[in-house]
């Protein structure tokens, strides 16, 4: 997706937001004004942006990703393969097969998004497809599967949007006593200009403590869709998936909206880092298959 069309986009979602919110807060007789209406304000600003991102998400993922998705009809060789093994672990999980796609990178690595299981996309990218075997292919699939059949997208949205409440919120009540505090030793306060600047430096502080633990949830979230893809499969088979995907790193230049969700983000091991090393990782899938033997 072009510059142009990304900060289209954003204008166009951050208005769509607004506009909602405005909506109900007239609707609900409420002033932002009052801590429950601040609140309320707050909540409907973290919980609306982060529901619509969810629910564009997979149009945006195609678009961005120039994603060609799968027709089995017309597919041969590993991407037919591909198609029929996610297609049989929806049968067998009972939820409607997800879209299958792929799209043209020389990053190995492969993603899931979607507003909810029965309307879901698997994206890998062409390079996966090439570094891959059949059954290390099925592995990466089963673990993206996972993380839609245990609902990580919607789960990632509520604690992003309770995030986006908490640092909203208590960044405008600190700064509201601050501003008082000052004006209590016969100053004039913040200012109109230092309220709003003490809200962003108080929002950048609250977020730095807020995406602690929307971390530790990504990370938990990576070894629990790992652990359901040695389930679906075989843990050797995720293994030698990650290791292969370790070997074969070739991160993206440009920024990644979707790094997150990813099963490669090589980030630097942090409280903030969304995925577990792939040692860590792999780690815990030896010891899976040896309690499996």
């Amino acid at each position: 997706m072009s510059g142009l069309k990304r900060i289209g986009l954003f204008l166009a979602t951050n208005l769509l937001v607004v506009i909602v919110i405005s909506v109900i807060m007239s609707f609900l007789g409420l002033d932002s004004a009052s801590y429950t209406g601040l609140l309320v304000m707050c909540l409907l600003f973290g919980m609306v942006g982060s529901f619509i991102s969810l629910s564009i998400s997979k149009w945006v993922a195609k678009i961005s990703y120039k994603i060609q998705v799968i027709d089995p009809n017309t597919a041969q060789g590993k991407i037919l393969h591909l198609h029929r093994t996610i297609s049989q672990m929806a049968a067998y999980k009972g939820i409607q097969c997800p879209e299958v796609g792929v799209y043209a990178s020389r990053e190995v690595n492969a993603f899931a998004t979607g507003a909810s299981k029965n309307s879901a996309l698997i994206a890998v990218s062409s390079a996966l497809l090439d570094a891959l075997n059949e059954d290390e292919l099925a592995a990466v699939a089963a673990h993206e599967f996972s993380h839609i059949e245990n609902g990580d997208m919607l789960t990632m949205t509520l604690l992003t949007g309770v995030a986006n409440t908490f640092v909203m919120f208590f960044a405008r009540i600190l700064a509201f006593a601050i501003s008082n505090a000052m004006r209590g030793d016969r100053k004039g306060g913040l200012g109109v200009m230092g309220y709003w600047m003490m809200i962003i430096l108080l929002e950048n502080v609250l977020m730095l403590l807020a995406y602690i633990p929307v971390c530790y949830f990504s990370r938990w979230r990576e070894y629990r869709a790992d652990a359901g893809a040695a389930a679906l499969t075989h843990p050797n088979s995720m293994i030698a998936a990650l290791e292969k995907i370790d070997r074969n790193y070739f991160p993206e230049q440009k920024k990644d909206s979707y790094a997150l969700a990813k099963i490669n983000n090589r980030h630097r091991a942090s409280l903030y880092a969304s995925h577990p090393s792939i040692p860590q990782r792999i780690e815990r899938l030896k010891h899976t298959s040896v309690v499996n033997r």
